[in-house]
């Protein structure tokens, strides 16, 4: 059925709700990208490139700088220098095709990379404005992670800071940038808008403040793997709360609304465990509740679309949810006059489709009702076939980052799981607590502490068996959680932060990495 939408009818993405574009994002763009706008205030900026980055062209700004004295031993060693660039300095798309591979960037590792890049290649589909618009929400945590990425470059004398150690990626980074001018004059900016689920924007912002606290103990790639690892893990976790939440705001009218969001973590990495039913469960409960919140946020957009909302650039989540709660007794009228537009749009020789349509609407309400449903016909299979691929993708699927796994046949659907690089990354963070008058210290946690923190802190359920659905549970469900524990504890093992030291339940801990955080 062919139903026709104007250009801002058929737009989803909404800032206010959710500033990323659902597609299958690479987490690399989508660092260079953010960079960049941390770079530049939230502004998407201009690189006075006139051709596309290739090895060719890298090669020649590695051989200018050698010629004015920069660097020395290229023209002797140029194949080790090019397998460093392709190593270590440059992401490629379709890595390994002699035809298609192509430079999309540099590796996010330095504030300044994003300098070099081919537009087309590094698409993060504004999935950098929403990690960026969460923290914004904390300025000086923004300030702080700018600070660090920033190290090593003097942007008053356009070359490498005095009396600061690099490492040799962030050097040759940075050599490669030197001659490379930038229109500071953003393209676009990013909107100034309140993150819709505020304290999940802090819990972020939280996480990169611990984050930041290792910036001196732990190599530079080895800071930006976390990075890159939490921002995945917290784009996957806003995208679930929010489908979870979103709808339950609309009825209740306001955003301030219970955070009941929990999802069971399958830790056993295998397909076939006894846990894996509640895990699939509780993604498959996700999965369905697309179509809700797509709803939802059709009708924030129509809201957004009505002359009063135009003329007096009201532009706040909290006047929309009000608006759809208390509507005025106009409300109906302007969108009798948009459903009118979008049936005038059907050809003469399309009058079975318009049939079809208005059989399929015949039943809701009020225009306004109508006309959200075919807003939703329209454009909500789109929207569902590329939200999975955006989770899939933010969640880094199968992967040993990831928040997300599935087999590859339908007995083993999608169900949350903590990769084994994702659990490190985590562990570290929660084994620091704040400190009275700032800072932080490590301690050691039980195990129990540590399940207790990921479902305080994240929602994340390894064991349920203290969770109201499973107050009635039977043996199954006892034997399913116990597994998932006992599968949790070994990889805690394999990463190297648990160690049996003791048959004493009491004295079994998982311990800090770096002794110089403890207190």
């Amino acid at each position: 059925m062919a139903i026709r939408l104007d250009s801002k009818e058929a737009i989803f993405r909404n800032e206010l709700v959710f500033a990323a574009d659902a597609k299958s994002v690479n987490l690399d763009n989508t660092l260079t990208n953010l960079f960049m706008l941390m770079r530049n205030t939230g502004g998407r900026v201009n690189v006075r490139v006139k051709t596309e980055h290739t090895f060719d062209s890298l090669r020649t700004y590695l051989l200018n700088l050698e010629r004015s004295g920069n660097i020395i031993g290229l023209s002797e060693n140029m194949g080790a220098a090019e397998d460093w660039l392709r190593s270590n300095l440059v992401n490629l798309v379709y890595r390994g095709n002699v035809v298609k591979e192509k430079i999309s960037s540099l590796r996010p590792v330095h504030i300044e990379s994003f300098r070099i890049r081919n537009i087309a290649q590094t698409r993060d589909y504004n999935s950098a404005d929403q990690v960026y618009l969460m923290l914004r929400k904390n300025p000086e945590i923004l300030e702080s992670l700018k600070d660090y990425l920033s190290r090593g470059w003097d942007n008053a004398t356009k070359d490498f800071s005095k009396n600061q150690q690099l490492d040799v990626d962030s050097a040759g980074i940075l050599q490669l940038i030197k001659n490379i001018q930038v229109d500071f004059r953003s393209i676009t900016q990013v909107r100034n808008v309140r993150p819709l689920l505020e304290k999940q924007a802090d819990l972020f912002c939280d996480d990169i403040l611990r984050l930041l606290v290792y910036k001196d103990t732990i190599p530079r790639n080895v800071f930006i793997e976390y990075l890159r690892t939490l921002t995945g893990f917290h784009l996957s976790l806003y995208t679930q709360k929010i489908i979870h939440l979103l709808p339950r705001m609309i009825k209740a009218g306001t955003r301030n609304i219970e955070d009941n969001f929990s999802v069971i973590v399958d830790v056993t990495d295998n397909f076939e465990s006894r846990v894996s039913r509640f895990a699939c469960d509780d993604m498959e409960k996700t999965i369905n509740g697309l179509y809700d919140y797509f709803k939802a946020v059709f009708e924030i957009n129509a809201v957004q679309k009505r002359p009063e909302f135009i003329t007096q650039n009201l532009d706040s989540v909290d006047d929309i949810l009000s608006v759809l709660k208390s509507r005025p007794s106009d409300f109906d009228v302007f969108y009798q006059y948009k459903l009118s537009g979008i049936l005038d749009r059907f050809k003469e020789d399309e009058a079975e489709d318009k049939n079809i349509l208005l059989e399929s609407i015949r039943f809701e309400e009020t225009n306004f009702d109508k006309y959200v449903q075919t807003l939703l016909k329209a454009k909500g299979a789109y929207q569902y076939r590329y939200y999975q691929q955006f989770l899939d993708a933010v969640s880094m699927k199968n992967t040993d980052y990831g928040f997300l796994a599935d087999g590859r046949s339908r007995r083993h659907p999608r169900r949350a799981v903590l990769g084994s690089r994702l659990l490190e990354t985590l562990v570290q963070l929660l084994v620091l607590d704040p400190k009275e008058g700032g800072g932080f210290k490590a301690r050691a946690l039980s195990i129990d502490e540590l399940i207790a923190k990921l479902r305080s802190r994240y929602g994340i359920i390894i064991n349920g068996l203290n969770e109201t659905r499973f107050a009635e549970g039977d043996i199954e469900t006892h034997l399913a959680f116990k597994e998932n524990v006992d599968a949790f504890k070994n990889k805690l093992r394999q990463i190297g932060f648990y160690t049996d030291l003791s048959d004493a339940y009491i004295l079994q801990k998982i311990r800090p990495r770096y002794n110089k955080f403890q207190a």
